[in-house]
């Protein structure tokens, strides 16, 4: 038996009430565990992992960032796996701070909003998305690397998050701005894949934060699963342009 406020209850009452009462749930309706931010900090260690080992075992000339990185040409010829391993190496130890400062500002924040299963699936989106945008714009000739794909997603699910909570977002719009600058004048930055994992954030934020409460993981699944369709077909149509 259990005490209660009106005396004892059994445990198979206590479970059956339970039952009945609603789950608190994330404004894009995952669940709410307590855990919130445990996914981007198991994300920036695999980043810093990723590139300890990159530079233990040779930085560039290493058979990880030789068979990891993002290469038009490789992946037309077979290496698929690079449009994600791409997001998971860094073309240096600024390179890799900037990007983790970023991924432990706002992933929190993000994943606060979607619970960890939807963070996740965001998240890979959200860096496949940049891979595929420079896998269509850049020199198939050209090697890039980097989480930015990844993190430009995250911005763009914040600003669509705060806007629908009609919070001030003149800071994050600066903050976009500066970054777009740099995206465009920095010399070996991709703006290509930030303007992909941009632009798949936006419509992942959008799909999570204004899908219709009462079939919301409905629509949410049908979006995503239209998104990476897109993604796949832009995939296919880039490939058949650069294979003979």
């Amino acid at each position: 038996m259990r005490e209660a406020s009106v005396g004892f209850q059994c445990p198979s009452c206590i479970a059956e009430g339970a039952k009945t009462i609603r789950q608190p749930r994330t404004v894009a309706g995952g669940a709410i565990t307590g855990r919130e931010g445990r996914v981007s900090m198991i994300l920036i260690a695999i980043n810093v992992a990723a590139y300890v080992a990159q530079v233990a075992t040779g930085g560039f000339s290493s058979e990880i960032y030789q068979r990891g990185a993002m290469q038009g040409y490789l992946v037309a010829d077979g290496d698929y796996w690079r449009l994600l391993t791409s997001a998971f190496l860094h073309n240096g130890l600024l390179h890799l701070a900037f990007n983790m400062y970023a991924l432990y500002l706002f992933g929190p924040f993000v994943e606060r909003a979607l619970g960890t299963a939807r963070y996740v699936v965001a998240y890979l989106t959200a860096a496949v998305g940049g891979s595929i945008s420079v896998y269509l714009i850049t020199d198939p000739l050209v090697g890039t690397a980097g989480a930015s794909g990844a993190i430009y997603g995250l911005l763009a699910m914040a600003l669509v998050f705060l806007l629908k909570a009609k919070q001030d977002v003149r800071a994050l719009l600066v903050l976009l701005a500066i970054n777009a600058f740099i995206s465009v004048a920095g010399a070996r930055i991709s703006w290509e894949g930030h303007l992909g994992g941009f632009v798949a954030g936006l419509a992942l934020g959008a799909v999570f934060a204004y899908a219709p409460r009462d079939r919301r993981t409905l629509v949410q699944v049908l979006a995503i699963s239209a998104i990476w369709i897109a993604m796949i077909v832009a995939f296919v149509l880039r490939t058949s342009a650069l294979t003979p």
